[in-house]
């Protein structure tokens, strides 16, 4: 890892370096939190979490040829190795990964927004994969740990990195921001998540947009024109925003990059003509789902400032793989599974049911609880519900005491709509077999709490 030498180490975290003889200039292999990752030349951090304290691991990770930890605790000059004391293993993480991350000095593409976040940064770093080594988030490490995880991934043969960053708070961004620097800034929407703390989608904008505090003059702003709370947003340190979307825009933004033709092919995805400056160019975007319209629009634009051509922005949209629990069809030999319990708020949980709409055979929906919705989260499953009852469904299955919530509102809107509420998961893995049958497109959602996953895996086995 470039420059990753203990000393260095120590002095970017503001930590005390207690070093063998000979090994403060060593230059660390890699930087892990799992003890089971650490290797011969690795750095372990010590995180005390709420189960496992990772001080535990300390003596089995140097056996295993880890070189140096860091440490909360004092450790003693007789220790296996090296090791660095700090006060918070956590605040010397996201130290550390903004000094790396100033080492390799590569492009940031930084990516927030309330629905779409890992869709969006899936299909940007597919565009961009065209014409540089591309590093990506992997999975749900988008937070104050995640983040910087995924920073120590980087090695020096990356060309950029497309991170995704995610929130509950005010400060959060701004402290996601300080590490990654982004000189790319990305916002999908702002819809309603995390109510609880922001309290409404103008918190929500506050918050995501924490993420210009560290911006460069010579960096952009790509934001959705389609979004009347992010088109009202004007330059920032003299960056204008570039603006993409389906015409008509929100408060008559102008679009950088616009789409329009756009065609369902059901499950196989959407087809659609985008218009840029660089030209036009019709492309099949393989994930079903009229949003991601918007999230290839955000792709294209990125494409185009870090200057790939039209062909190639089409090529890496059309290449674009779908992640598991996003959109993700699985066919099994009974039934068509529409895997998207990753994560759920209003709008994505609207979305999905629309694209529910699209498949053959009896189209049945398995939605849980939606989190963080704040006080009014009552009414926000209603309103789901309510949706829910005017699509072209024929079983609605809901788990979870905010649940039944969605399902009154659909039966109220439809009384014909086949309906049953569980007020458990395990209740319903019980019974899940009655609720399927053979032909079936099954549509599996909830926040990622409910742990639906188990939803998926026991439909494969039936």
């Amino acid at each position: 890892m470039k420059n990753m030498t203990l000393r260095r180490i120590a002095q970017a975290c503001g930590g005390i370096l207690h070093a063998k003889k000979g090994e403060e200039d060593r230059e660390i292999s890699s930087l892990v939190t799992d003890s089971r990752q650490a290797k011969e030349g690795s750095l372990f951090a010590a995180i005390k979490g709420e189960r496992v304290d990772g001080h535990r691991f300390i003596p089995a990770v140097f056996e295993q040829g880890a070189v140096c930890v860091l440490s909360e605790q004092e450790l003693g000059e007789d220790t296996a190795g090296s090791w660095i004391k700090v006060n918070s293993t956590l605040q010397a993480l996201k130290d550390i990964a903004e000094y790396y991350l100033g080492q390799l000095a590569i492009p940031v593409v930084g990516i927030t927004g309330s629905v779409g976040k890992t869709s969006t940064k899936e299909v940007i770093a597919a565009v961009l994969s065209q014409k540089y080594r591309t590093l990506k988030t992997q999975g749900n490490f988008n937070n104050e740990l995640g983040l910087p995880l995924t920073v120590f991934r980087l090695r020096e043969e990356d060309e950029i990195a497309v991170l995704e960053m995610g929130i509950s708070d005010f400060g959060e961004m701004h402290r996601l921001a300080k590490i990654a620097r982004p000189d790319t800034c990305v916002i999908t929407n702002i819809g309603q998540c995390h109510l609880e703390n922001l309290h409404d989608r103008d918190g929500i904008l506050r918050a995501k947009t924490e993420i210009f505090d560290f911006l460069k003059p010579e960096g952009h702003i790509i934001l959705n024109g389609n979004d009347d709370k992010l088109a009202g947003v004007k330059a920032v340190n003299g960056v204008e925003p570039l603006f993409f979307g389906t015409e008509p825009s929100a408060a008559g933004v102008r679009l950088s990059v616009r789409a329009d033709q756009t065609e369902s092919l059901g499950l196989e995805g959407t087809r659609c003509r985008i218009h840029t400056a660089a030209g036009d160019f019709t492309v099949k975007i393989p994930v079903p789902g009229r949003h991601m319209v918007h999230n290839a629009l955000a792709a294209a634009a990125v494409g185009l400032v870090y200057g790939l051509t039209p062909d190639q922005i089409r090529e890496g949209i059309e290449s674009l793989q779908p992640v598991s629990g996003r959109f993700h069809i699985i066919d099994t030999d009974r039934y068509k599974i529409i895997d998207d319990c990753y994560n759920a708020n209003p709008v994505s949980m609207k979305a999905s049911l629309e694209v529910l709409q699209e498949a053959a055979g009896r189209r049945v929906a398995i939605l849980g609880d939606m989190g963080e919705l704040g006080e009014k989260e009552a009414d926000l499953h209603r309103q789901v519900g309510t949706f829910a009852g005017s699509c072209a469904i024929q079983r609605l299955v809901t788990v979870g005491p905010l649940s039944l919530y969605l399902e009154e509102g659909a039966k109220e809107t439809n009384p014909a709509l086949e309906t049953t509420h569980y007020d458990s998961l395990e209740e319903l893995l019980e019974n899940l077999d009655r609720e399927v049958s053979a032909g079936d497109t099954v549509l599996v959602k909830a926040s990622h709490f409910m742990n639906f996953p188990k939803i998926v895996e026991r439909l494969q086995e039936l």
